[in-house]
């Protein structure tokens, strides 16, 4: 196996191309750090080194521009009767922001026009958010990707299809509409 490569970018995205490739055969519990070296022709460490864990170069290999372990503690920190609030909000800022908004709208059409990257979505939902949050608040795995399932059908709504006046209804209106429908997933 080959160490480090001269061409930083190119020795990245080769990792994350191999990642991809990993992930989508193997799944995320078949897929390993060294296996994902020995696609992309270079050292276990150097993707340590690029990405950190297995988690982390899942994340970059989905590019999805949200550490997922916040995700999760936002939706497990903080008083329960607001998690629907706090879910709500969190799309919102997530969607509308520049920084974001471009990548969540490609990886939206991405999901829906690709079986390799929905399997890794089912993937990446299953492993950092929906197990963790369903374990943490002693939850049915069912009640989690019911949430997901509707703060999905808002960001489809709201920001792929803009459906009026949903597309431009306030962030306020839209926290009053959808938050207590998502709080009803939470409820012990």
């Amino acid at each position: 196996m080959a160490g480090r490569r001269p061409g930083q970018t190119q020795t990245r995205e080769d990792i994350l191309v191999a990642a991809r490739n990993q992930f989508g055969q193997h799944g995320y519990n078949g897929a390993t750090i060294r296996g994902i070296a020995a696609e992309a022709g270079v050292n276990p460490a150097l993707v340590h080194h690029f990405f950190g864990s297995k988690e982390q170069v899942f994340v970059a290999a989905l590019n999805v521009p949200i550490n997922p372990s916040t995700l999760a503690d936002l939706i497990t920190q903080g008083p329960r009767d607001q998690i629907g609030e706090r879910i709500v909000r969190l799309f919102l800022g997530l969607w509308s922001s520049p920084e974001t908004s471009q990548t969540f709208l490609a990886l939206v059409r991405s999901v829906a026009g690709n079986e390799q990257i929905a399997s890794l979505m089912r993937q990446f939902l299953e492993h950092t958010v929906v197990g963790p949050v369903s374990k943490a608040l002693e939850l049915p795995r069912l009640r989690i990707t019911g949430a997901a399932a509707q703060a999905f059908g808002l960001a489809m709504a709201r920001y792929v299809i803009r459906v009026e006046p949903l597309a431009s209804a306030t962030d306020d209106e839209v926290v009053e509409l959808v938050a207590p429908v998502l709080q009803y997933y939470f409820a012990p």
